[in-house]
């Protein structure tokens, strides 16, 4: 599956809240990922430290939409990128609008990176 087409069965999914059909069918077991925090150092390697993540979001925000965006291509054929709009409320925290912009790496057509940026306020 060329990276395009991974880009939009993962946009598909996301826009269908259904992420975790995504991560099941699209990335790869040696998935890294890399988020501007530092827990961590910032970088999760592995599906089961990716689903650990996945389960540590879910558990500390409520999202109440996701719009996903794209996929962006550019030169390079193995890679994309989606622009994610979120409507969550963190724990603790009140309800607020996020975006971010995600940059994914596909080989042998799974992600094998996916690295989150978010708009600097």
């Amino acid at each position: 599956m060329q990276a395009i087409e991974v880009g939009k069965k993962l946009v598909a999914y996301c826009n269908a809240n259904e992420p975790e059909k995504a991560v099941a069918e699209l990335y790869a077991d040696s998935i890294v990922s890399i988020e501007p925090d530092e827990e961590n150092g910032g970088i999760i390697e592995g599906m089961q430290a990716l689903l650990v993540k996945h389960e540590h979001w879910n558990s500390a925000v409520e999202v109440h939409e996701t719009i996903a965006r794209g996929p962006y291509i550019g030169r390079r054929e193995n890679e994309f990128a989606v622009k994610f709009d979120l409507d969550a409320t963190p724990q603790g925290s009140e309800r607020q609008n996020l975006e971010e912009l995600a940059y994914y790496t596909v080989e042998d057509g799974k992600v094998v990176r996916e690295e989150f940026m978010f708009l600097s306020q």
